[in-house]
């Protein structure tokens, strides 16, 4: 008797097995084909498994929920677009839902991008156009609900490589951004802007100016320097990048006309910081920023190798000027 109780449990495990494998293993649809589902926010293993039986990529909720429970996927789900082959067993979709191997779109920002390449490298993945990453960067209600007291997010989306899911709206896109530069501007550098009586959006307008300026990293505390020691002077800053900030490329090379330019950010015309960033700063130049070096210079003047020549006085600058002129011109002589 007890053989033959034995043996039927066995049997039935046995059945049940092979019936757990076929289910498991056997792709519900012969024909191969991509097909991209979407697990909503906040949905559960179970509402995730209807989804795929509606979409009849498995065949068996229950032995779906059990594999779920076995291994603990149950307990917690990555929301977002997951793209699958049709022709793929419950398993192996099973596996790309344990991972969370979600769809997600790279968006690159360069330091010293600016919205005008941000919001390109937004349009290519197709998460936004370039209209509507710059309708919401100026948009009142948005910007308030971060805190920012300049004219957009300029200059507050922190330069990075970031991996955006498919599906995340342009606000929680944009706000990652947003939080990861206050996470790189912590306290301890507030507490020194705060020192030398700077707001966070006077140093991240300086900072922009000194990334769009600097090439050689231990030139960006003496270019901040030489900004610092104008403003406390009361002179004009004369930076080149403002004068063509939202006119045209900053890959355009800027010329008379544009130092004349009258707009709000050109600071040929207009005395003090810009009405806000330039661009999206590094950290080294928002540290530069806030931790100018202790030198008198009041100008400089490229070598045209990505160094400059810093100056006192006007004097000294004139000639600074010449000699670069007159190394440019040999150049393109030679």
């Amino acid at each position: 008797m007890k053989k033959s109780v034995l043996f039927s449990l066995l049997a039935t495990c046995a059945l049940f097995l092979a019936y757990a494998g076929f289910e498991l293993f056997v792709p519900v649809q012969s024909v191969g084909k991509n097909t991209e589902i979407q697990i909503p926010k906040g949905a559960t293993f179970r509402q995730a498994a209807d989804i795929l039986v509606r979409e009849k990529l498995i065949r068996d909720k229950k032995i779906f929920m059990v594999l779920g429970r076995l291994t603990g996927a149950d307990r917690k789900i990555r929301a977002g677009f997951y793209s699958v082959w049709t022709s793929m067993s419950p398993f192996e979709i099973f596996k790309i839902i344990q991972r969370g191997k979600i769809i997600e779109f790279e968006v690159k920002i360069l330091e010293g991008d600016s919205l005008r390449e941000i919001s390109e490298a937004f349009a290519k993945t197709g998460i936004a156009t370039q209209e509507e990453v710059m309708n919401l960067a100026y948009n009142k209600d948005f910007l308030s609900l971060y805190d920012i007291t300049s004219p957009s997010i300029e200059g507050y989306l922190y330069p990075d490589t970031y991996l955006i899911a498919k599906g995340v709206n342009l606000e929680d896109a944009l706000g990652l951004m947003i939080d990861r530069m206050r996470e790189k501007f912590d306290d301890e550098l507030r507490a020194r802007a705060e020192s030398i009586g700077m707001t966070e959006a006077e140093v991240l307008s300086l900072a922009s100016i000194v990334e769009k300026e600097a090439v050689v990293d231990s030139e960006r505390p003496v270019i901040a320097a030489v900004y610092h020691n104008r403003l406390k002077k009361h002179m004009l800053l004369q930076a080149d990048p403002t004068s063509i900030y939202g006119v045209k490329s900053s890959k355009e090379k800027i010329v008379k006309a544009d130092l004349q330019r009258q707009t709000p950010y050109n600071t040929y015309v207009n005395k003090g910081l810009p009405p806000g960033p330039i661009a999206s700063p590094s950290l080294k130049s928002i540290v530069a920023a806030v931790n100018p070096a202790k030198v008198s210079y009041l100008y400089f003047v490229s070598n045209n190798d990505g160094t400059h020549v810093f100056s006192d006085n006007l004097g000294q600058h004139t000639e600074a000027v010449r000699a670069y002129r007159d190394k440019k011109r040999m150049k393109e002589e030679g």
